[in-house]
């Protein structure tokens, strides 16, 4: 039975997600497991540079996989033939998995999955399973979305986020670094959560954000960094509509990321299994190491990206 009076709880906001007509579930990695069960897959093969939260998820369900390497435009080298039960997992890594490149892939080989996780803007393709990510563009505990048509025949229950809103209420309040030991233990516990559905509270947040806005001031942030940095990035990059963040690649990631954090400048190190996995002279270790994801998303301004340049260029010149 509903519950009649008492205190406020959180307000119903204006319902404009921005993929309401995809199947809404509780994390990115979920919706791939969703995949697996529903397409009955038997066998997946994942690039080296990734989160390991896919290879556990794998091992824990225990599905097979493979690992595959990806040449210097971030394009996965996968020359195999995928037999049946059999797919291809692709990362588009800062949203360089263009929609040509993608109808090319989906050509080449039919059993794809394409992870938008750094793509949120890129629209799905019909035909191509499509995994998206909303805490790596906005402010919210969980979420994901999954362009498909496969359908799971078990009923999934609906999760619940409000013990994970520690770190994102703080922030808002706060400053990021007393809540970082918050985060980090919501991620670990995201990580094995169960699949389900997306929670109300986060459906309810998403369907409030200002999409347009964040996407417009993402790509002047991205335009900016593009004109001051391009010079200074061996990388060669196709501007996504968007972006998840600005990857700049440096010689001595790990030091300077290290002294930017004295400027209270955050650049990740975004998946550290990497340098674990991989040997030096890969370019998976290389990215992994020496990439600096500079962030342009919609809280920042292009003063606050002129601050970023001049800290990251002192920090270029830098000499021990």
């Amino acid at each position: 039975m509903k519950e009649i009076g008492g205190y406020f709880g959180l307000e119903d906001l204006i319902r404009n997600e921005f993929y309401s007509d995809l199947l809404a579930l509780n994390s990115g990695s979920n919706a791939l497991l969703y995949l697996l069960k529903a397409r009955q897959i038997k066998k997946i093969h994942i690039p080296y540079y990734l989160c390991d939260c896919i290879s556990i998820l794998l091992d824990k369900q225990g599905y097979e996989y493979d690992y595959y390497y990806v040449d210097a435009q971030f394009q996965p080298i996968f020359d195999k033939q995928l037999a049946q039960g059999e797919y291809l997992y692709v990362v588009n890594l800062y949203g360089q998995v263009t929609e040509e490149k993608t109808r090319a892939l989906k050509e080449r080989y039919s059993q794809l999955i394409l992870d938008h996780s750094q793509a949120f803007f890129q629209k799905p393709i019909e035909g191509v399973d499509t995994i998206y990510s909303c805490r790596k563009f906005f402010g919210v505990p969980d979420g994901a979305y999954l362009a498909t048509d496969a359908v799971l025949s078990e009923e999934l229950e609906q999760d619940i986020s409000k013990d994970r809103m520690v770190h994102v209420l703080g922030r808002a309040e706060g400053k990021a670094s007393d809540y970082y030991a918050d985060f980090i233990a919501i991620n670990d516990g995201l990580s094995v959560a169960p699949l389900r559905t997306m929670s109300k509270l986060t459906s309810n947040l998403m369907g409030a954000v200002d999409y347009e806005r964040a996407r417009q001031l993402r790509n002047e942030n991205y335009a900016y960094l593009e004109e001051q940095l391009a010079a200074e990035n061996p990388l060669l990059l196709t501007m996504p509509d968007g972006a998840f963040a600005y990857p700049l690649l440096v010689e001595d990631g790990p030091a300077i990321r290290k002294r930017l954090v004295q400027d209270k400048i955050y650049i990740p190190l975004l998946w550290p299994n990497v340098l674990a996995d991989c040997p030096k002279d890969s370019i998976e270790y290389q990215y992994a190491a020496n990439i600096l994801p500079l962030p342009c998303d919609q809280r920042y301004t292009i003063e606050d990206m002129q601050y970023l340049v001049k800290m990251l260029k002192s920090q270029l010149v830098y000499k021990e």
